[in-house]
């Protein structure tokens, strides 16, 4: 007897060695196809749906986490369709005999045996039913037990479970008839879904609420009768009625949605935006849109970002995604476009940094030709003197391009790639000067981005628009999300705050009509962006809670000539920010102990000399801001009725004497003479001296030196020439190809009709200094 035990134990062991081997050989020869293709759907901060995409094959077909499985909906599944579904291998050998001796019975199907794996085999693998078919439904429900656990089949079977129509699974079920997720259905809507797939055709949520309500107590009095649920929750599910009808999926933040569908590579994406906000903003936006639609003027795109988390909370690509006569579905936070004036704080922050400026310097502002390239100021006008945070100010573009040339342009490039600006990497060798006026492609996301580094004291973070997480289990194969990318510096502290302070005040021009009226606007900086042609209208602002990125224009690229930052993008950019940040405490940025402020000469913005008058406050960077001392006057010997001036060189024994005269640049010599400005002249120098002058010749400001002029051949315009010269310079000499063209007095603009082919221009003063230039002329028919 024991033998004969042993003997069958062995055998037995065998045989289940043999036949757990021969599952793997035929689990390894017939792998199981268990990709799914799942509707991929956007999440807002709280997890709920804000948008939802068909799957390729026209399903809504929503994956539902396993956290999202509710014990409501686990207990009311397993009672109804499997209750030893945590007790058997995928196959219930019980119910498998019960079934054959019904069907025997009967002769004739009537009873059936699947489990809810095999329900789940079936799903994923539909097939006639037949009794080879059913067998292999059970080698397949062997295969998902042996790859996934119990709690990730029953995910499988909610993800599958048809519902009628085009809808499977039970969170699209849930969204699409109740409009809320499956962990917040309630026992009677969990138990009406849960009967709707043994009949989808004739029991639709929707149509037959009335049928599918008395179904749904039947099985509510079974589940009291299996003690599944207590007599009050029962009684309660009774009489809940059900008001399932067929909604749309949910359609909100559409451009957000599509941009990342396509870069998420994810079937679930957990965004951050707040519906709130973004339902307020997009009341505001489309509102203002149509305010200035008579303008012409037709669309407009936001990104809002939260300062504390760098969470993308609220994002509009356009006014009205559903508007196609304004290409509403045209995302222009994503669009590239030129952003006007709206990189000149990183200008001055990075000059700030190389110890290049500090807020007080004093610049000149006007007429400028470097290498043939002569920016103009938005207005056409010059403003003289002016000190760096004025020009910021009132959002200057000569000083702008004059530091961007201090600088050098592959400086403010490299901050930019730092930041991600992903068009200004790809045009990195083609960009120059005109860089820092708009003259480069970027887009409102990009330019967002940057704001939000002086937000954060210099320091960049890139914008998080969704959690960059893996989907694991139960996906079709996607590609890992990439890494996020490291911080970066992109100002100091200190030259941050410097800017800050410039940005933020509010004696400006492009301050909107009446808004500093209002004492519960927040406190914010802000600047302005218009771009060349008034195709763009731009405005950035910040504070410690939120950077507000605004674009408003067309879409067409038409411009109008109201367009303009202050006047249309700001107004606009104090309505979002007194919306979602009214009445905030106000709390603004401290000095940073690294900053320091000191007194310099309000007519320099250098360190006071003995001679200075007057002398204003100023910030600076200790060890890195200009530590040079003012040298705007200077102490010449003159004859006694200040009609002649000496050097060293004749200066007589007697009968002169010394006088302080403030030495003002030539460019800004021009500058008063073209605008009629008095201004005290050093006086001529002396005209016996014998010194032979070797500096300071004439500069030639026009033509621009190695230029091709193209001149019409019926009717040439005349070529302009004018200079720059010493103070002491009283008269000019031109020549043109070493001939002698004209004298003339040292600032008096001239002109000449040159030959064609290479023209030497040769400009001398009446101290023999000269200076030659070369360009080349070519007659066309225009």
């Amino acid at each position: 007897m024991k033998n004969r035990l042993l003997k069958f134990s062995s055998r037995l062991l065998l045989g289940c060695v043999l036949a757990f081997s021969m599952f793997l050989a035929l689990n390894w020869g017939f792998p199981l196809h268990d990709r799914i293709q799942y509707s991929t759907i956007v999440l807002d901060n709280k997890g709920a749906v804000i948008h939802a995409f068909l799957t390729p094959d026209d399903k809504w077909r929503m994956k539902t986490e396993l956290g999202e499985i509710s014990p409501t909906l686990k207990k009311t599944l397993i009672d109804k369709e499997d209750k030893y579904f945590y007790y058997h291998f995928g196959i219930n050998p019980l119910a498998v005999v019960r079934a054959m001796g019904m069907n025997v019975l009967h002769l004739k199907r009537t009873s059936g045996a699947s489990t809810i794996t095999m329900q789940v085999a079936r799903m994923l693998d539909p097939k006639s039913r037949t009794y080879f078919h059913k067998m292999l439904e059970m080698f397949r429900a062997l295969q998902l037990e042996w790859k996934y656990s119990k709690d990730e089949i029953l995910q499988l079977y909610f993800n599958m479970v048809p519902y009628g129509s085009n809808i499977e699974g039970v969170k699209s079920a849930s969204i699409l008839y109740f409009g809320k997720n499956p962990d917040h259905l309630s026992l009677a809507e969990v138990t009406a879904l849960s009967i709707i797939p043994n009949r989808p055709s004739s029991l639709r949520l929707g149509f037959n609420n009335d049928k599918i309500e008395v179904e749904r107590n039947k099985w509510l009095k079974r589940f009291e009768a299996d003690h599944l649920f207590n007599h009050k929750e029962i009684a309660d599910a009774m009489d809940e009625p059900l008001n399932a009808t067929r909604h749309e999926a949910p359609k909100l933040a559409p451009h957000l949605a599509l941009k990342l569908k396509k870069e998420a590579h994810s079937d679930i994406i957990h965004t951050y935006l707040q519906m709130q906000t973004q339902l307020k903003t997009e009341k505001l936006v489309s509102d203002y849109a149509k305010s200035i639609a008579n303008m012409g003027i037709h669309n407009a795109s936001v990104v809002v970002i939260d300062n504390r988390t760098h969470e993308v909370i609220t994002y509009l690509g356009s006014a009205d995604f559903y508007d196609a006569t304004d290409g509403g579905q045209v995302n222009g936070a994503d669009a590239i476009r030129q952003p006007g004036s709206a990189l000149k704080p990183l200008v001055y922050g990075l000059c700030f940094d190389q110890g290049i400026l500090t807020p007080k310097t004093v610049l000149t502002d006007v007429p400028l030709n470097i290498k043939g390239y002569q920016p103009e100021n938005y207005d056409s006008k010059f403003n003289g003197f002016v000190t760096v945070e004025f020009a910021l100010e009132n959002s200057l573009n000569i000083p702008a391009v004059k530091s961007l040339n201090a600088l050098g342009t592959e400086a403010m490039i490299n901050k930019l790639i730092d930041c991600q600006f992903q068009q200004i990497n790809t045009d990195r060798k083609k960009l120059g000067l005109s860089l820092v006026l708009g003259g480069c492609g970027v887009t409102l996301e990009e330019m967002t981005g940057l704001y939000s580094a002086f937000a954060n004291k210099g320091l960049f973070q890139p914008p998080k628009y969704f959690e960059r997480e893996e989907n694991k289990p139960l996906l079709a194969p996607t590609m890992p999300p990439p890494s996020a990318p490291d911080t970066a510096r992109i100002l100091s502290p200190s030259a941050n705050f410097m800017i800050t302070e410039i940005l933020s005040r509010i004696a400006r021009p492009d301050l909107p009509v009446n808004w500093e009226a209002s004492m519960h606007t927040p406190r914010i900086a802000w600047k302005t962006g218009t771009s060349y042609g008034k195709r763009d209208a731009w405005s950035i602002g910040y504070n410690k809670n939120y950077t507000i990125g605004v674009w408003v224009g067309n879409f067409s690229g038409v411009g109008v000539p109201e367009l303009n930052g202050a006047g249309i993008a700001t107004p606009l950019l104090f309505k979002i920010f007194n919306t979602i940040d009214y009445n905030s405490a106000n709390d603004w940025y401290n000095m940073p102990k690294e900053c320091g402020i000191r007194l310099v000469c309000s007519e320099t913005g250098k360190l006071p000399n003995d001679f200075c008058t007057h002398t204003v406050m100023d910030y600076f960077i200790p060890l890195i801001s200009p530590s040079l001392y003012c040298d705007n006057m200077k102490q010449i010997a003159v004859s006694a009725d200040e009609q002649i001036s000496y050097c060293k060189n004749c200066l007589p024994l007697n009968g002169y004497k010394k006088k302080w005269y403030k030495i003002i640049p030539p460019e800004m010599q021009s500058y008063f003479e073209d605008h009629r400005l008095a201004y005290e002249k050093v006086p001529r120098h002396n005209p016996a001296c014998e010194r032979v002058f070797t500096e300071g010749g004439p500069n030639i400001r026009f033509p621009v030196n190695g230029t091709e002029y193209l001149l019409d051949k019926n009717h040439p315009e005349p070529l302009q020439l004018s200079c720059e010269v010493a103070s002491d310079v009283k008269t000019v000499y031109w020549y043109i190809n070493n001939k002698f063209l004209k004298q003339e007095e040292a600032r008096t603009k001239i002109f000449f009709t040159p030959e064609e082919g290479t023209v030497k221009i040769s400009c001398t003063d009446d101290k023999g200094r000269n200076s030659d230039i070369w360009v080349k002329v070519k007659y066309v028919k225009i």
